[in-house]
């Protein structure tokens, strides 16, 4: 079994899955991984595939120079954004795999939230380009792995209202008298 970056507090009620070696850019997918970070499982697949469509962007924060300006940026209060189609189909594909271990585990998909979602690079694959007057120059690609681990949210339980009496000590109640005795006067 491969040991991941973060542990579940709760394995019993977690799943995880992750990519290996993917011949997919690096900077990309980890934009993609920070947009949904965090999100509910069928609100992160319904905006990636909104993102497919081209009806809403995937902000870029870090590795967004020479990034191209966009108003779909907007609601997420940066102006450059983009639609990396390739790295949204290996995020898609992973939290199908995630959803489908959760299923097996006995958990209820409606529930899962995207706890845990971390890109690391991988190493680069190097090719060769051919240039003018007979040099030759690198040609690498940026592949990256991709884990993730989905968590069954539990339900809100109210904190009981327990007013306990606030113990003071003597100089404590000292002031307090004080106080009351010259807001009195």
């Amino acid at each position: 079994m491969v040991r991941y970056a973060a542990t579940s507090a709760n394995p019993a009620k977690s799943a995880s899955a992750r990519g290996s070696y993917l011949r997919v850019s690096y900077k990309n997918t980890r934009e993609t991984a920070q947009a949904i970070s965090g999100w509910k499982l069928e609100r992160a697949q319904k905006y990636l595939d909104q993102v497919l469509d081209h009806q809403r962007a995937i902000p870029f924060r870090r590795f967004n120079s020479s990034i191209g300006r966009t108003g779909q940026g907007k609601e997420f209060g940066v102006t450059k954004a983009r639609w990396p189609a390739k790295s949204v189909n290996f995020i898609k594909d992973l939290l199908r795999n995630g959803q489908a271990n959760a299923e097996s585990k006995g958990l209820d998909a409606s529930k899962l939230k995207v706890s845990h979602i971390q890109v690391n690079q991988a190493p680069k694959q190097r090719r060769r380009t051919y240039r003018a007057h007979g040099r030759i120059n690198a040609y690498q690609s940026s592949p990256c792995h991709i884990e993730l681990i989905l968590t069954e949210e539990n339900e809100a339980v109210e904190k009981a209202d327990d007013s306990k009496k606030v113990r003071l000590n003597v100089r404590q109640r000292g002031r307090l008298a004080t106080q009351k005795r010259v807001t009195a006067a």
